[in-house]
């Protein structure tokens, strides 16, 4: 019997054993000055397990430039994670955290009812940049609770004979990452060596996918293409991956997320009323008549305006 996604539409790819292998190209975008890939979400695939926002941004080389500037802007319902491959991104918020992050740590900060926050290329840096944001839904029991902010200097790293594991959310390998999240989940970067295969445990209750990051990679014997996503399913309890040249590739999964949201501009709701009044109340953060999203921390110009309320996406499917 061929499975079909919660999407209802039927996999492009099933191996052997019937598991998916399921790819999406990204949709290439940009922030601002910064050049990104879009890996989620997308038209065929919402969510893999709480995920439901991946944006790769470089490899740049830059001199003088500053090719991070976001602006103050607002979130609430979920957790953004900041993993860099290369260079610096200056995180500052509402909360009145500041902090750089580089390669090997990570930034977690989890919005619940509303938190504001800016990001940039601070002015001390290496002329790099590399890596990516995931953004979490959070479930319904905790997408209220207050504000905070984790950075970690230096994440959960495993050395195995294929490679060398980097586990910045949930666990993998008997290494768990000290920052908070509120469902099961996996987030962690695989470099595997030249001329070697890297196998892995998973938990096959968890959906998993699968980016490359840099050079060439595959999956089972399976080559795998940049700026792809590859939706691998559940029922999974293994993984091996491979790399002639030596490459990189971020794998992310987590419990099938059971509850339907509403994406919109930075804001991930229940209904369109929570995502109106979110706006609104960021709208009156900006005049400085209003107070839900604070206001972040140093000097940053205007903070980024919300768009227009054209239109809303449509809800995910419930897994």
């Amino acid at each position: 019997m061929i499975q079909k996604h919660s999407s209802g539409r039927i996999p492009k790819s099933l191996n052997a054993t019937g598991i998916v292998f399921d790819p999406h190209p990204s949709r290439e975008s940009r922030l601002g000055n910064l050049p990104i890939s879009r890996a989620l979400p997308i038209r065929e695939r919402r969510l893999v397990g709480p995920w439901c926002f991946l944006d790769c941004f470089g490899p740049l080389t830059f001199a003088g430039d500053k090719p991070m500037d976001v602006p103050p802007h607002p979130h609430i319902g979920l957790q953004t994670v900041t993993w860099l491959l290369a260079g610096e991104v200056l995180h500052s918020d509402s909360l009145g955290y500041e902090a750089v992050v580089r390669p090997g740590g990570v930034n977690v900060m989890t919005s619940g009812a509303g938190i504001s926050h800016a990001e940039e290329t601070p002015p001390i840096n290496s002329g790099h940049l590399s890596g990516v944001q995931l953004w979490t839904a959070l479930p319904d029991s905790h997408r209220h609770v207050q504000p905070s902010f984790m950075h970690l200097e230096q994440v959960p790293l495993i050395e195995v004979r294929g490679g060398i594991i980097q586990v910045f959310t949930g666990a993998l390998g008997g290494r768990k990452s000290p920052a908070p999240f509120y469902s099961e989940i996996l987030g962690a970067d695989l470099q595997i060596h030249a001329g070697e295969i890297l196998e892995l445990e998973l938990n096959p209750e968890f959906e998993h996918a699968a980016l490359v990051l840099s050079a060439d990679c595959m999956f089972e014997s399976q080559p795998l293409d940049e700026r792809t996503l590859y939706y691998l399913g559940t029922r999974r309890e293994c993984a091996a991956f491979s790399s002639q040249q030596g490459g990189r590739v971020l794998l992310i999964g987590g419990l099938p997320f059971p509850e339907q949201i509403i994406m919109w501009w930075n804001f991930v709701a229940r209904a369109q009323e929570e995502i109106a009044q979110a706006r609104a109340d960021w709208e009156a953060n900006r005049l400085e008549i209003g107070e839900r999203f604070g206001k972040v921390v140093g000097e940053h110009g205007g903070m980024l305006a919300a768009p227009e309320l054209v239109r809303f996406a449509r809800p995910n499917p419930v897994s």
